[in-house]
């Protein structure tokens, strides 16, 4: 992280002698001088510590005087004491985004690394993606097959070069280089790869780039033509594609950033961020078809900006370089075998990618950067959990699958995996685990998973053999995410809504308020279940959850409303109507988002869909761009625990002609059933924390109501940050469950 070189040149700018050094368990420095020196270096050390640093806590004794001489570097202890202690948890640091001294390096003439693609320090560059081995040295990284020449090993040796240490340290005479190939054979090496590259770019090819954590697709993100063509080859129809921009002004160009979001779309970790596109954004209507928000990034790898300085182009789409539901690819020789189909040239380099790791994905809300794809940048940072935890091993779910390993005090997430629906994305996870298990020293007394016995990760888990298996309710797991990310213990009122999860009475949820802790939940009240026809087909052909409701509502699905009877052919309306009829390949569902799927439909937005949550978010870009201040809810009712939504379904048919309006009405009605319920909670048992999770809750205009009348009620609401909200954090809720339940006997799968 660049921190020893910095403590040994702020300790030598204050006149201290004395020395630091790393251990396993963290780091020890020693310093001897004038007490108001001290004080200076001590405040200089809480306050403006060095970029990649995170310090956790800082303990201070005071010593007699040893009498030292100047100050020193002290050998590192973890090659000798991992050995001995490899209880402890050792941290792996993440990539993290080219810092502005090497920015000015590779950008200078006359500079050694002038147009040196590799060019990084300390405080910046590949780490997570290229360690092999722990600890940290090149030696065990994919680096340790370029040897420094004479110049990189004297910045590297030297304390006050801030590429002391810096382990993928290289120059163009000693490091990786880069290359053009067509689909036959290579063109260009080195800078005149580079130059190529542009060129084809602006030309409107499609280039596949290998990257810190795997490959990219690229093209001109002003091109319908170019990206519609992307979009064919990568059979990813209507899916939006995220962008990156040259500078931080050619972003603000795309989309409207508030400060968080520049914050976050500047930081080290360099992720996307996504903002409503402005009405006169330069950026193809293709790159995120039928919706206004867009996901921009900015260059973090100098060969990222190289690809810009000098182009005619400010935008790019920089989209992952796979096939849709495949891994990323990472390795050279995927070129050929996976992506040969997908782009006209490759830019390649010579570095092995030793772990693959996709880009995150953030979005702002309340002046915070809220994580929606915990990825590059951010894995395998650990998150700090305070209390003391199990070496647990949680697989996560089968959709943006992630998984988490725990020990000492921590929760130390994985990458996004991607959906678990096929070897090789399962392969992925295997690997990654056993990366995993092995750079943190981790070895699991217990597996935790999910109910769904199809799931492969569910699957995995029971396949292991000499570990306790604990079993987590699906729902039960998105508020103990919540609650764990957030510091929380006791009970709270749980909201979880998403799309499936497997309950345990064996029908499909997804509308469930819960009263839970780490140890149990009571489900107190769910949405109506509802019959849903041809299970995972209805989640494509959305039109089916809006005939299910029709139905399940009473209403005429021939006539009511005009839009379903005209698109969707009277014999396909006929065979699903009968299979609800008489329960053949059908599931009860009490999914929110299956509600969402049958209020786009019904409201004539989206009848099929292309990928996962479409028809949400198009819903609710709708009910976004309403202005109206006052937003009447439709009737609803509440028998029981149940959540009935039948004359909901009755007012909002009437409403098709008005999408905007009645989208908007949906949202509010929504939030204040969340509101009622919840109310109805504190009531009955006198709580008043509320934790929010579920993919639902990426919805920033419902989540925007429903906290709001929450807060003016008086509740305390917490939501993720660090975590996604979707089943991306699923993992974390199953570790806290699992480690409570083995802390206190109470496992049971």
């Amino acid at each position: 992280m660049g921190f020893r070189p910095w403590v040994y040149q702020l300790a030598r700018a204050n006149g201290l002698s004395g020395y630091i050094l790393n251990s396993t368990l963290g780091v020890t420095i020693e310093i001897e001088g004038r007490e108001d020196a001290q004080q200076l270096f001590l405040n200089e050390l809480r306050l403006h510590p060095p970029p990649l640093a995170a310090i956790d806590e800082i303990r201070e004794e005071m010593l007699e005087p040893a009498g030292t001489q100047g100050f020193e570097i002290r050998h590192s202890q973890a090659a000798e004491e991992l050995a001995r202690a490899a209880s402890e948890l050792v941290l792996v640091p993440p990539d993290a985004a080219t810092c502005d001294a090497c920015l000015d390096d590779f950008r200078e003439p006359g500079n050694r690394r002038y147009g040196y693609p590799f060019t990084n320090c300390t405080h910046c560059g590949p780490r997570y993606t290229i360690i092999q081995d722990i600890p940290y040295d090149r030696a065990f990284t994919t680096m340790s097959e370029f040897p420094m020449c004479a110049a990189c090993a004297a910045e590297y040796h030297d304390p006050l070069d801030r590429r002391f240490h810096a382990q993928p340290n290289a120059c163009p005479e000693c490091g990786p280089w880069v290359e053009l190939w067509d689909r036959e054979r290579r063109l260009h090496a080195r800078a005149e790869a580079i130059q190529e590259a542009k060129r084809l770019l602006t030309q409107g090819r499609i280039l596949a780039i290998k990257g810190l954590g795997g490959f990219h697709l690229a093209c001109l993100a002003s091109s319908d033509d170019t990206v519609r063509l992307l979009r064919e080859r990568k059979r990813r129809s209507g899916k939006p594609f995220a962008l990156m921009a040259r500078d931080l002004e050619a972003a603000e160009r795309l989309g409207h950033f508030d400060d968080a979001g520049r914050a976050a779309l500047t930081s080290v970790r360099r992720p996307i961020v996504l903002v409503r596109r402005r009405e006169n954004s330069p950026v193809s209507r293709e790159v995120a078809p039928g919706i206004e928000w867009i996901g921009v990034m900015l260059p973090y790898t100098p060969l990222h900006h190289l690809l810009f300085d000098g182009a005619s182009y400010d935008a790019l789409v920089m989209t992952s370089g796979n096939l849709s539901e495949e891994p990323i690819a990472s390795r050279n020789e995927e070129v050929a075998q996976r992506l040969h189909t997908l782009a006209d040239f490759f830019l390649i380099h010579n570095r092995k990618i030793q772990t693959r790791v996709d880009d995150s994905v953030v979005r702002t809300f309340e002046g915070r950067e809220r994580t929606l794809r915990r990825s590059r940048g951010f894995a395998p940072f650990p998150i700090d959990l305070g209390i003391p935890v199990e070496q647990i091993l949680a697989c996560g779910g089968e959709l943006k699958n992630v998984f988490c390993l725990t020990k000492d005090h921590y929760a130390v997430l994985s990458q996004h995996i991607g959906d678990l629906e096929n070897l090789e994305t399962l392969r992925s996870f295997e690997e990654t685990l056993d990366h995993m298990k092995r750079f943190f020293r981790i070895s699991p007394v217990a597996v935790a998973y999910d109910l769904h016995p199809r799931y492969l990760s569910t699957r995995l888990a029971l396949s292991m053999e000499g570990i306790e298996k604990i079993g987590v309710q699906h729902h039960h797991a998105h508020i103990a995410s919540c609650m764990a990310e957030n510091r929380l213990d006791g009970k709270v009122i749980g909201v979880a809504l998403d799309g499936t999860g497997y309950g345990t009475d064996g029908k499909i949820w997804g509308g469930e308020f819960l009263v839970c802790d780490y140890a149990d939940f009571e489900r107190r009240f769910h949405f109506r279940y509802v019959p849903l026809a041809g299970g995972d087909t209805a989640v494509r052909q959305v039109w089916r959850s809006a005939l299910a409701y029709l139905l399940d509502a009473g209403c005429d699905t021939g006539r009511v409303p005009n839009v379903l009877a005209e698109r969707v052919p009277a014999k396909a309306r006929g065979v699903v109507e009968k299979m609800i009829a008489r329960r053949i390949n059908t599931v009860d569902t009490s999914s929110c988002g299956r509600l969402f799927d049958a209020v786009a439909a019904i409201l004539g937005i989206r009848l099929e869909a292309n990928y996962e949550g479409q028809a949400a978010m198009e819903l609710e870009a709708l009910a976004d761009s309403f202005v109206a201040r006052d937003i009447e809810p439709y009737p609803f009712d509440v028998t029981g625990g149940e959540i009935d939504f039948r004359e909901t379904i009755r007012h909002l048919a009437k409403d098709f002609e008005n999408t905007t309006l009645a989208s908007a009405r949906f949202h509010e009605t929504l939030a204040r059933v969340i509101f009622e319920i919840c109310g109805r909670i504190q009531t009955s048992d006198g709580l008043n924390r509320v934790c929010l999770s579920g993919g639902v809750f990426q919805n920033f205009t419902l989540l925007r109501s429903t906290v709001d009348l929450l807060r003016r009620a008086g509740f305390e609401v917490f939501l993720h940050a660090r975590v996604p909200p979707n089943d991306g954090g699923l993992c974390l809720g199953q570790a806290a469950i699992a480690n409570r339940r083995l802390q206190s006997g109470l496992c049971r799968q």
